[in-house]
């Protein structure tokens, strides 16, 4: 897995952890998957947020189907204090529902993830997982 090459903030509530081209997936021919990971602002840990991130990264299988480039699944995540995660929903379809189920898998298979930081005071975490196809 490669190192994070980029985080950039969000003009909402959300922090942008993570930035990565998920390297472990087979190219497709109009593009390549990537993955993104967005935090709530109030996580203030790098090190959390990479690891959540290389956990769903590390079990994403790739369907033999995907969107077109520019589309993306959107999967919206609750993560309680220990780690497990309380929900989670597609809240943006990518037009191919076995690509939105991979992604959502993905999440779940990756449930539990490491125990909230114990400097993030909050009894829950939202994180947000982008996976498309981009040029």
């Amino acid at each position: 897995m490669s190192e994070p090459r980029t985080a950039r903030r969000t003009g909402g509530p959300l922090l942008a952890g993570l930035l990565l081209a998920v390297g472990v997936l087979p190219a497709l021919a109009a593009g390549r998957p990537s993955l993104n990971v967005y935090f709530q602002s109030t996580l203030k840990d790098p090190a959390y947020q990479k690891q959540v991130f290389q956990k769903v990264a590390g079990v994403w299988k790739a369907p033999s189907t995907a969107p077109a480039v520019g589309k993306k699944c959107v999967v919206q995540t609750v993560i309680s204090r220990d780690g497990r995660v309380q929900s989670a929903f597609v809240s943006m379809e990518s037009g191919v529902k076995a690509w939105d189920k991979a992604a959502l898998a993905a999440v779940e298979k990756s449930s539990p993830f490491p125990p909230l930081p114990a400097s993030y005071e909050p009894k829950t975490l939202e994180a947000h997982f982008h996976v498309a196809v981009v040029p």
